[in-house]
């Protein structure tokens, strides 16, 4: 088993592996080009963005800088918007629905460096997915670790770090993040 499969099925691999150093610089290379475009050339970085990344839906906007290891494991639906600062160490799949909205300096990370001290000497991590559902808005400064999935609707509050799975249609923040309450009729804005 070659250590990107390894990476991909939960196992322990060894991030130094040549081939997945490889993959880095192609995706470093892409996103280079990418946090150079100016503010004006949308379409240049929707051409970028599909290179990349593994799925990249329509009405995808990601603002400067972005940042990911590998983006072909980064799956992006449709209506999806980030703001600044976005980083995403997918060393495993991570899956974003669509109508998600990310605010500025989030970050999702799969990947979980071994605890034992000779073993993360000796470059062994694994990574683990993350899902994101439809309709999903994770708020400014939050951090999402691997093996978690938020539910659809739900709204993660600024500065949380979730690690485990958050349910849908409710609003939930903290270290740890915690379900504080459900989503209601309530809070609905009124436009007038």
């Amino acid at each position: 088993m070659t250590e990107k499969e390894k990476m991909l099925n939960g196992r322990f691999y060894d991030y130094r592996d040549p081939a997945l150093e490889r993959m880095r610089e192609k995706a470093a290379g892409l996103l280079s080009l990418y946090n150079q475009t100016g503010f004006h050339e949308r379409g240049r970085r929707k051409e970028l963005l599909k290179l990349v990344l593994g799925d990249v839906g329509e009405n995808c906007t990601i603002e400067l800088p972005f940042h990911c290891d590998y983006g072909c494991h980064l799956h992006i639906g449709k209506n999806f918007y980030s703001n600044i600062h976005f980083t995403v160490l997918d060393c495993a799949d991570v899956y974003i629905g669509d109508n998600v909205l990310i605010g500025p300096n989030v970050g999702i990370y799969p990947p979980d460096h071994a605890l034992d001290p000779v073993e993360r000497a000796a470059s062994l991590e694994r990574s683990l997915p993350v899902n994101i559902r439809d309709g999903v808005w994770i708020g400014g400064h939050s951090v999402i670790l691997g093996n978690v999935t938020i539910g659809e609707n739900t709204v993660i509050g600024a500065g949380s770090v979730v690690t485990k799975d958050i349910p849908a249609n409710v609003i939930a923040f903290g270290n740890p993040c915690r379900v504080y309450r459900k989503i209601t009729e309530k809070d609905k804005m009124i436009y007038t």
